[in-house]
């Protein structure tokens, strides 16, 4: 992978790689396609949840995580493609206002795991769309400094939050998530019950 610079867009997994440092005991659900790969190889931990397929349903999986466990931040990784097919998602969380939800979302106006093809995220702000939606903080950022501050601010802000990342299309070589979903579900839940 090539390395983080200073004042330029970073790359899906730079960037991810610069919130993964970040992140401690935050339950994280990570949408389908490569973004699972790349952060499967920056960082496996049992309080990851690859979606595998599913698109468009991440967001909704962290709303009621969020929901269910108002005592944990829960962390969400997104794409735009995904954000773009699942719309609905943005109102219903404006509208129950977690305010333990960080949704950060991954936007390289394209569809990358399909073959790059173009995404609406070049015409539609989706960070204005979260802001009309009813999100309490919401930025768009694109360099390493901007996204690791704005990242640690929304950790320890009440949100709901959303942070829109943008990155260049350059995919880290990373194999698809080889853990069983059965194994991904018993992991997650072991480290994310709410039950002592």
């Amino acid at each position: 992978m090539i390395g983080p610079e200073e004042g330029v867009m970073q790359s899906r997994a730079q960037a991810m790689g610069a919130l993964l440092e970040l992140i401690t005991d935050q339950p994280l659900i990570i949408c389908n396609g490569f973004p699972s790969r790349e952060a499967q190889k920056l960082r496996d931990r049992d309080a990851n949840f690859y979606m595998i397929g599913s698109m468009g349903a991440t967001a909704g999986i962290g709303l009621g995580l969020a929901l269910s466990q108002p005592e944990k931040t829960v962390v969400v990784f997104d794409g735009d493609g995904n954000v773009l097919m699942s719309m609905g998602t943005l109102a219903t969380i404006g509208a129950l206002k977690p305010k333990n939800l960080v949704h950060v979302v991954f936007d390289n106006e394209v569809y990358g795991t399909t073959g790059n093809q173009p995404t609406y995220s070049r015409l539609v702000n989706l960070d204005k769309v979260a802001k009309a939606a009813g999100y309490v903080n919401v930025e768009r950022v694109r360099e390493r400094e901007d996204i690791v501050y704005e990242f640690k601010d929304m950790l320890a802000s009440e949100g709901p939050s959303f942070l829109l990342i943008k990155v260049n299309e350059q995919i880290e070589d990373a194999d698809r998530v080889a853990i069983e979903p059965a194994e991904m579900t018993r992991r997650f839940k072991a480290v994310n019950s709410s039950n002592p």
